[in-house]
């Protein structure tokens, strides 16, 4: 059982059944390296940079058009990119999420960013650390999930979510799920590869372990 009890710790409420998807398009751009953050959250003194890196690190405008973005399958959610680290000097990733009935994310813990979800359409319900009871987020509601402490969210109802999804700063985790697309790309991955590929980027699942063979 998970510190958020049995409603989220079966895998069959927090993810979908992963599915070969030919429409992906191309992986997010990899980013330089901006965060200046440990992973146990101390703060680290910046190293001075030269005027080559402040001009590597400078953001463009840009505008991206409403069918336009990188789209990962993580984990059977899927991820329309409206905003990459690359492309925002690592200030924030943006990205939709279509979140399918049944699948949600395992209760984990992010030591390098924030996370939002503002909720277009359908409902999520999530979980977090500070607050024992469950809360459904209807269209326009919002939650914020802060960095060092445990969340989860799934789809409980009988039609997709549409989900808007930031972090803050974009400290790897458009890397992070580029790399469960790619290995989801033959299936769902053993939950233990799933667990350590989100540990290289400071993220720790808390999740049941793999059903006997």
């Amino acid at each position: 059982m998970s510190a958020f009890g049995e409603s989220v710790a079966r895998p069959d409420q927090w993810i979908a059944v992963a599915q070969n998807d030919s429409k992906r398009g191309p992986r997010p751009p990899e980013p330089r390296q901006f965060c200046r953050q440990g992973l146990s959250g101390e703060r680290r003194e910046p190293r001075r940079r030269s005027t080559m890196d402040a001009k590597a690190a400078a953001a463009e405008a840009f505008v991206r058009e409403p069918a336009a973005g990188s789209t990962l399958n993580v984990l059977g959610i899927t991820h329309i990119y409206k905003a990459t680290g690359a492309e925002t000097a690592g200030s924030f990733s943006l990205w939709e999420s279509v979140v399918p009935p049944g699948a949600g994310t395992p209760p984990h813990i992010h030591a390098r960013e924030d996370e939002g979800f503002y909720v277009l359409s359908g409902e999520l319900v999530v979980e977090f650390e500070g607050d024992a009871a469950p809360h459904r987020v209807a269209p326009g509601g919002f939650f914020f999930g802060v960095r060092g402490r445990r969340h989860a969210i799934r789809n409980d109802a009988d039609q997709p979510a549409r989900v808007l999804v930031f972090c803050a700063p974009s400290c790897g985790l458009d890397q992070m799920f580029a790399e469960l697309d790619a290995a989801t790309a033959a299936g769902m991955p053993e939950m233990a590869k799933i667990v350590a590929i989100a540990a290289k980027y400071g993220v720790t699942i808390e999740a049941p372990a793999d059903p006997p063979r």
